[in-house]
């Protein structure tokens, strides 16, 4: 509890910009989340991969309708999220 109170007093007027950040990046990562959550599987698991499941990866098979929509919204929230982590590293 000391140590929040010394930091809020030490950051002054940097502490609502820290806050931001910290409210956005907690926002994204629920949003990652969601989106990684709600993907539809792309090979038979680990058993998969093992016995061939990795040609299905490294194919060229497009996304379509809501598997595109996912893809594309994991890949934006996942670079908003390197961002937000290096932003607030940055700034602490």
């Amino acid at each position: 509890m000391l140590h929040c109170i010394y930091v809020i007093v030490r950051l002054g007027g940097a502490f609502k910009m820290i806050a931001t950040v910290m409210t956005l990046l907690i926002i994204d990562a629920i949003v990652l989340i969601v989106f990684v959550l709600l993907q539809s599987g792309k090979s038979e698991g680990l058993s998969g991969a093992i016995s061939g499941g990795a040609e299905q990866l490294f194919g060229k098979q497009k996304a379509r309708g809501m598997d595109l929509v996912l893809h594309r919204g994991t890949v934006i929230t996942g670079t908003l999220f390197f961002i937000l982590t290096f932003s607030l590293a940055y700034l602490l």
